[in-house]
């Protein structure tokens, strides 16, 4: 399942292989997702996406935050997160020191890289710019009408 901000968004992750969609400029996910609950979040928003995160998870639940678009100070109940036996995490890499990226480039190397060069696993790339033109790259990214990847190129 996969949140999308539009129809044309949840049609392209549906042929990719998503079971369904919710639009979250049309439809709550929350309350799409209330009865059935969710086994794992991740989470690229932050905010007061968390309540809403915690409220849909199911008891073992596990929310993973990746990013905090909408903020990183929230308000948390954390007597849900006990009744359930919730785990929230987080991970970035900014923070990481550079012995840990360096091992971490060569297990994607050895590990993912093969399975792009085989095409078993194929990102989607939505447009590549040249460095020239980054600052329309970024606008695009800002504007949030792209699906897939902008890459910037030599």
């Amino acid at each position: 399942m996969v949140t999308v901000g539009s129809d044309e968004k949840g049609q392209k992750c549906l042929d990719l292989g998503a079971a369904s969609y919710i639009n979250y400029k049309t439809q709550d996910f929350e309350t799409v997702l209330q009865e059935e609950g969710v086994d794992v979040i991740l989470d690229m928003i932050g905010g007061n996406y968390l309540s809403k995160n915690v409220n849909i998870l199911k008891p073992e639940g596990r929310l993973v935050h990746i990013n905090a678009v909408s903020g990183s100070h929230v308000d948390l109940d954390i007597w849900k997160v006990m009744i359930k036996r919730l785990t929230i995490t987080g991970s970035t890499l900014r923070s990481r020191d550079y012995d840990f990226k360096k091992q971490l480039a060569k297990e994607v190397q050895k590990n993912v890289w093969p399975l792009i060069e085989s095409k078993q696993f194929k990102p989607i790339i939505f447009k590549t710019f040249p460095f020239t033109e980054a600052p329309d790259a970024h606008r695009l990214l800002e504007d949030g009408s792209h699906t897939g990847k902008i890459i910037l190129v030599r």
